[in-house]
């Protein structure tokens, strides 16, 4: 069962994901809380595949695998209470359209270098791949998995993957939104601008794990909950200051 849940749960948050202007399969109000639900339950799929290989390796890789996927989303769920006060609604497709004037990565750059090396620990990437750290954990959780439940397995991180540069195009980059609203930029479809934008940021996944070495588990565990928490939790601090200063001058 644990590949079916771990490549269904990476399918199932796309359905809220807008991919242009009415371009959504379900626009949920409470979109964002959504694709917190279905996030965290993909530890479930990973915890029961090392669990149930009866391998003390696969176990330990489960729980490395486990351990980093909660930790940074404590510091991506900072990161986007951020964007939703900026933005004023939990809808994806309203956070999009309360970008047309400029873009959140312009205001927000840190938050966003930051939400961009979380969802690189989030889905297991190089140079966070620490759950299949081959010299330590032979293949980390999916060690016992061959055939199709591998295939399962590899298909819900690259699913994934996607998701996730689809979560930051989305909070960062304006989802759909041309880079100019000028002729002929504004004549080009928003699907195709929001699949650009995927892209290069896919593009860049694979040039992080080409270009950096991989880090050891207490270096991850350290810029996790030492760095990236009080510094999303002082910008939550800092961007609710900031607005009801606002208020209290209107």
């Amino acid at each position: 069962m644990a590949p079916i849940v771990t490549f269904l749960l990476a399918l199932l948050t796309w359905a809220v994901i807008p991919f242009g202007d009415n371009m959504v399969l379900i626009d949920l109000n409470v979109g964002v809380l959504f694709v917190f639900a279905i996030s965290s339950l993909g530890v479930y799929g990973i915890i029961t595949a090392g669990w149930s290989s009866n391998s003390k390796y696969a176990f330990l890789g489960a729980l490395r695998s486990a351990a980093q996927m909660v930790s940074y989303e404590v510091s991506i769920g900072l990161i986007i209470m951020c964007v939703l006060l900026c933005a004023g609604s939990l809808n994806l497709t309203e956070i999009v359209k309360a970008q047309k004037a400029v873009w959140y990565c312009v205001p927000l750059f840190p938050l966003f270098l930051m939400f961009f090396v979380s969802a690189l620990a989030e889905t297991n990437r190089a140079p966070f791949d620490l759950p299949e750290a081959e010299a330590e954990l032979v293949s980390g959780y999916n060690t016992e998995y061959a055939a199709m439940g591998f295939a399962l397995f590899f298909l819900g991180e690259y699913a994934n993957m996607i998701l996730m540069c689809s979560m930051v195009n989305i909070f960062f980059l304006g989802g759909w939104l041309p880079l100019i609203d000028i002729a002929p930029l504004n004549w080009i479809p928003g699907v195709v601008w929001f699949g650009l934008k995927t892209t290069i940021l896919l593009f860049v996944f694979v040039w992080v794990r080409a270009a950096f070495p991989r880090y050891r588990y207490d270096q991850l565990m350290r810029l996790g909950w030492k760095v990236f928490l009080p510094f999303s939790l002082g910008w939550v601090l800092f961007i609710s200051g900031i607005f009801v200063g606002l208020d209290w001058l209107v």
